[in-house]
C-alpha cells in the first residue's frame, strides 16, 4: 500500500447542517447525494456523512464506544487495486469490516480496522480521479 490519505470523512449528525457551518468558515463545498466533499488542498478531501450511514458500510457498529464517526480513506486508481490493498492489510492482521462491493454512490470500496481500531476505507471513485494513487508506481514520499 502506497502512504497516502485521499479522504477524511466525519460520520455527523446532520449532513446540511455541518455542510452550512463548513460553507460559514469559507470552505468550498461540493454537495453530492447525502455527502458533502470539501477539498482542502489538490490531493486531499474532507468529507461529511450521516453518522449512521457511514457505520453502515464500514461494515461497523453505530455506537459511539465501538466508531468513532471518522474514517480515512486510501483512493486507488481501480477496482483491481482496491481489492489487491483490502489482501495486503488482511495479510499484514487487519480486520476486513466490509469486503470491496461496488456502492450505490458509483464507486467501490472496502473497510478495514488497523491494529488500534481505526477504520479505513480502500476506494476506487471515479468521480475524483485526482486523490487516487497507483499502487504500481513507487510513491515518491517513501523514497
Amino acid at each position: 500500500m502506497n502512504s497516502h490519505i485521499s479522504l477524511i470523512t466525519l460520520g455527523v449528525k446532520d449532513v446540511e447542517k455541518a455542510t452550512l457551518f463548513y460553507e460559514k468558515l469559507g470552505f468550498l463545498v461540493k454537495r453530492s447525494d447525502g455527502i458533502t466533499f470539501i477539498s482542502t488542498s489538490q490531493t486531499m478531501m474532507l468529507s461529511l456523512f450521516s453518522f449512521e450511514s457511514l457505520a453502515a458500510e464500514a461494515g461497523v457498529s453505530p455506537q459511539r464506544g465501538q466508531f468513532s464517526g471518522m474514517t480515512l480513506a486510501h483512493n486507488v486508481i481501480s477496482t483491481e487495486q482496491v481489492d489487491s490493498v483490502i489482501e495486503e492489510a488482511r495479510a499484514v492482521g487487519a480486520e476486513i469490516t466490509a469486503e470491496p462491493v461496488a456502492r450505490a454512490w458509483g464507486g467501490y470500496s472496502g473497510y478495514f480496522k488497523d491494529i488500534d481500531g481505526y477504520v479505513w476505507e480502500v476506494a476506487f471513485n471515479p468521480f475524483s480521479p485526482e486523490v487516487a494513487v497507483d499502487e504500481n508506481s513507487q510513491n515518491s514520499s517513501n523514497n
